[in-house]
């Protein structure tokens, strides 16, 4: 399986990719279930973490993501 900042970087920085087809799911410790954002909300990865542009800056490690979606079909998923 492909370490997950490699394929964020790839979305990213891949001109053949279209970072508006991707959803990223993590899971959230404290509502304790998954949710979806868009990919277009990562404003930057830092060391281990997604910075996600909200109202304010939410760093979210990268460990929490568990699965990837390009156009609603799994592309990368944390067993």
């Amino acid at each position: 399986m492909q370490p997950i900042k490699d394929l964020l970087n790839k979305i990213k920085w891949d001109k053949r990719e279209n970072p508006e087809q991707y959803s990223i799911f993590y899971y959230d410790r404290i509502l304790n279930k998954l949710i979806k954002i868009p990919y277009t909300k990562i404003k930057r990865l830092e060391g281990s973490f997604m910075v996600l542009d909200n109202e304010e800056e939410s760093n979210i490690p990268l460990h929490r993501i568990k699965k990837v979606m390009k156009n609603n079909v799994v592309v990368w998923e944390r067993k």
